[in-house]
């Protein structure tokens, strides 16, 4: 399956081409593009000329459009689930889970299309405002480059390409290369849901060419990307007076309080931290567990976690798969076997079948170590004794990163004193760091990244305000 790239409206075939293989069984999939400087400048210029008709197309035909991408991928969503799986080994039942928020994020899009305002201001609040009256209007900001990852290679997608278009932008999207079958699939659908020629380019290749093109070119006027922080950061610094949407790295941490009933926490937790191989920005990678639950919380956490199957991501039954690649793998297992020789302990895991990690529970792990203060983006995850919630805050917060943080307690004081002093972007109460809805803003701080995700917040990086005044007088 040879595939093409997506530029006005016409799929176009590119010079060269890469193989696509699977992460699970390193068969070869597809050939995907890679693009060059020059086919990337075609889709920013293709993106450029189109961006008048998309700021002028009204805000219903905007939703309509959304709303017609939402009714077709739900139509072919068994379709998009097989693509995700395949490409990405994602766990099948994982895949069909990200379509349906696929679906639903291009629903919140379409309703957010049609509530893009702004405000009146009462002038003579101030002396010498008199007589004048002041309002604001939302614009959009022209191309957007949108730079996905791997892991949601559908969702997040979404979370770029739908308030973009939502909000009357153009975009040019470069998906990882690892994930494109399935922002192909987009490029079809959308073409088929009326969306004018020019709004959407899809090229696909090395970053170090599509990327920095697409950061450095003066017609685009805006950067949304999620990845790693050295990736963001370098394109942070390409950018230059571009408006730029980081969302980059966490090794994000739950607290488990000394009153939690741990029989009704433990499958939640498990699921943080082993959904999807843990390859997901916001997974559970440390618990800080008080010392008066701290040995049930670790029994219990260890059976289930042995009980979760590996195999083939197209298998109804597997919960873990194969890394997206070989050089994840390797660099886990050296991450884990640096832990053990710093006296940590692996309880569970801790080695490989094939190209898939085993479920690993690292316990008494310290804090300078990879598995703790970097982002294994692996089935790993660390079981940590604390002595309180106070100190276990400053655990969480002692990190160069900041997404998401979740505490169980059932102390009302200690949920607001977490609420305030954890120094995340969201914090979750009852509940793992690793929830997301995707209509609540989303983003962290530190190295997690800068804006926010989230239809609404993300329509609202997307578009320039602009102030009109007039003069009565």
């Amino acid at each position: 399956m040879k595939k093409r790239l997506f530029i006005d409206g016409e799929w176009i075939e590119a010079r060269h081409c890469n193989e696509l293989r699977s992460p699970y069984t390193g068969e070869v999939i597809a050939e995907i593009p890679a693009a060059t400087v020059e086919e990337t400048l075609l889709a920013i210029e293709s993106a450029h000329r189109a961006r008048r008709l998309m700021a002028e197309l009204p805000s219903h035909r905007r939703a309509k459009i959304l709303e017609n991408l939402a009714r077709l991928l739900e139509e072919r969503g068994e379709e998009a689930a097989r693509i995700i799986a395949t490409e990405a080994a994602k766990p099948i039942a994982l895949a069909r889970v990200e379509v349906n928020r696929t679906i639903q994020t291009y629903k919140f899009a379409a309703e957010e299309a049609k509530r893009i305002h702004g405000e009146t201001l009462p002038l003579d609040a101030a002396p010498g405002g008199e007589g004048r009256l002041a309002y604001t209007v939302r614009e959009p900001i022209g191309v957007i480059g949108a730079i996905t990852p791997f892991n949601f290679p559908m969702n997040l997608v979404a979370h770029k390409v739908g308030p973009a278009l939502a909000s009357g932008n153009t975009v040019v999207l470069k998906p990882a290369s690892q994930t494109p079958l399935s922002a192909y699939l987009l490029a079809e659908l959308l073409a088929e849901a009326g969306l004018p020629a020019g709004a959407l380019n899809l090229v696909t290749g090395s970053g170090k060419v599509v990327g920095d093109v697409i950061a450095g070119d003066e017609r685009v006027s805006m950067i949304t990307f999620t990845g790693s922080p050295a990736v963001g950061i370098g394109i942070r610094n390409r950018a230059g007076l571009k408006r730029v949407t980081l969302e980059l790295g966490s090794n994000s941490a739950v607290i488990i309080d000394k009153d939690v009933d741990v029989e009704k926490v433990i499958a939640r937790c498990v699921n943080g931290a082993f959904a999807f191989q843990g390859q997901v920005c916001i997974s559970l990678q440390r618990v800080y567990a008080h010392e008066q639950v701290y040995d049930l919380f670790v029994e219990k956490f260890l059976a289930a976690t042995g009980s979760l199957q590996l195999g083939s991501p197209l298998d109804e039954g597997t919960d873990i798969s194969a890394l997206i690649s070989p050089a994840d793998l390797e660099r886990s297992l050296a991450w884990i076997e640096e832990a053990r020789r710093a006296g940590a302990e692996v309880a569970a895991g801790g080695e490989a079948v094939g190209n898939v990690l085993k479920p690993t529970v690292i316990l008494n792990a310290a804090p300078g170590l990879k598995v703790s203060c970097q982002e294994v983006f692996a089935p790993i995850v660390l079981i940590n004794k604390v002595a309180s919630v106070a100190e276990a805050i400053a655990l969480v917060n002692d990190s160069r990163f900041g997404l998401q943080a979740g505490i169980y307690t059932e102390n009302v004081r200690t949920a607001l004193d977490a609420a305030e002093q954890l120094h995340v972007g969201g914090v979750m109460i009852n509940d793992i760091p690793t929830f997301r809805v995707d209509h609540m803003p989303y983003g962290g701080v530190k190295e997690s990244g800068m804006g926010r995700e989230g239809l609404k917040y993300a329509i609202e990086e997307m578009t320039e305000l602009k102030l009109v005044v007039w003069n009565r007088n």
